[in-house]
């Protein structure tokens, strides 16, 4: 690490991973469909962002998501595509039946990692993070053309999963492309 990088004050870096990490946290979630993988990628991210910090904190959020989607896209190019192991919890079920949320969550993700990866990370970002296209440009790295192009496309591709019956849905690509009707709600 460069001195010019080092931190002034790591009270100010730490400000901001108690108040961002679980929004943070929850966009790596929906970029990696995967708990124990957003968890490595929110990790990366920040230390990325705190070797870079003293550049980084006039924007410290859209400097972590631009980290964040790089990593991401990065990760995807690493695995061809393949979705990552997921390790269950050894906790039992709850006592409240909660299985409506869970096929909900499940559908939207599989959903999600049906997507190519940029246009999963403009979905992502312009309507789960609820960043604007020009945010949303600036943290894929990109002109705000290639973002709506993304999310038209994004868009359109989960529309289309939402259309698919049961028995055409079992015919996708084992990455877990199932959706349901809640998709129809992303605009």
């Amino acid at each position: 690490m460069k001195d010019d990088d080092a931190p002034t004050s790591t009270d100010s870096f730490d400000d901001f991973v108690r108040s961002r990490s679980a929004a943070l946290l929850r966009s790596a979630y929906l970029l990696t469909t995967d708990r124990h993988a957003a968890e490595d990628l929110l990790q990366e991210v920040l230390e990325r962002l705190y070797a870079k910090w003293r550049r980084a904190r006039a924007a410290p959020d859209t400097y972590a998501r631009k980290i964040m989607v790089n990593r991401a896209i990065d990760r995807w190019r690493l695995r061809g595509r393949r979705p990552e192991a997921t390790l269950t919890d050894g906790a039992g079920p709850s006592a409240a039946d909660h299985a409506d949320d869970v096929a909900t969550r499940q559908a939207v993700l599989g959903a999600l990692r049906a997507l190519p990866p940029r246009q999963r990370a403009a979905v992502v970002l312009r309507y789960l993070d609820d960043l604007s296209e020009a945010e949303t440009a600036q943290a894929m790295g990109c002109s705000v053309g290639a973002v709506k192009s993304h999310t038209a496309r994004g868009l359109t591709r989960l529309r289309e999963l939402a259309d698919l019956g049961p028995v055409e849905r079992d015919a996708l690509p084992a990455t877990g492309a199932r959706t349901s009707p809640m998709i129809r709600r992303i605009p």
